[in-house]
């Protein structure tokens, strides 16, 4: 018995690389595609011979979006606290362990890629960041923590976060370097450290416990530091207020550059 040998017909696609190099791209075809293979085919089946397997279709493979891991000055312990449907982040960069200013970027993640936004000067706590803050201790909390609730003296600017509007977002006095405090609330938004989100940022649920303080948020800076809070120009807390959005399930990262690179 004299078996038909399956012929295979090879195209040469010239693929000229960015270089000006061309190579080329060997794709086999399967005769059963063909006018002769389909008779190739039925003499096989009436012989009682197995027939070719036809080609597995092609499966288009979607491109992964770009996850925080490009982002630069964040290492891994950090990156791991990011959600993954996290669409924007503020990244506020500390100058040191110790000290009270520090940088703010917005990221947004738009069609797959990280965007950054402009860099913000920032003032944090007036004696650095702590990866374990307590009350009264004057250092920002290290760490990823949501953004989800907004108020303010000063009525809602065009936030798509709730905004608490009331009269009770206001103080008086000086800082810590004797600088007026006077409009520092006119806008805030809630850092959810030790805070229950969704509720305004003036609430005082505190699941870890008065000791380990409360009510950190960006506000309005003063020209100084902070007792833990963040804090950035009156126009640049009205274009953050703007900018984010539920859907975006904003986070802050904040930190010293040495603790956010672990």
């Amino acid at each position: 018995m004299h078996l038909r040998r399956a012929s295979l017909s090879v195209t040469a696609a010239v693929v000229v690389s960015t270089l000006g190099v061309a190579a080329y791209k060997y794709i086999p075809h399967d005769d059963s595609t063909t006018a002769s293979g389909k008779d190739s085919v039925a003499a096989r089946a009436a012989a009682g011979q197995p027939l070719p397997t036809p080609a597995a279709p092609r499966v288009t493979v979607q491109p992964r979006p770009e996850f925080p891991a490009k982002l630069p000055g964040l290492g891994p312990k950090t990156l791991a606290h990011v959600p993954e449907n996290t669409r924007q982040i503020l990244l506020v960069t500390g100058a040191g362990k110790h000290s009270a200013s520090s940088k703010a970027v917005l990221w947004q993640r738009v069609d797959g890629r990280w965007h950054p936004g402009a860099v913000w000067a920032a003032h944090n706590g007036y004696r650095g960041w702590t990866d374990e803050h307590y009350a009264g201790d004057l250092r920002s909390p290290i760490g990823v923590f949501g953004l989800t609730d907004a108020g303010g003296r000063l009525a809602d600017p065009g936030t798509k976060l709730p905004y608490h509007h009331s009269g009770a977002f206001s103080t008086n006095g000086t800082g810590l370097e004797d600088e007026s405090l006077n409009g520092v609330f006119d806008y805030v938004i809630a850092i959810n450290y030790n805070r229950q989100p969704g509720a305004s940022p003036m609430d005082g649920t505190h699941p870890l416990g008065g000791n380990r303080g409360g009510g950190i948020w960006l506000h309005i800076d003063h020209g100084g530091p902070t007792h833990a809070c963040v804090s950035l120009s009156r126009a640049h807390m009205k274009e953050l207020l703007r900018a984010l959005e539920p859907a975006g399930h904003p986070v802050v990262v904040m930190g010293d550059a040495a603790s956010l690179a672990r």
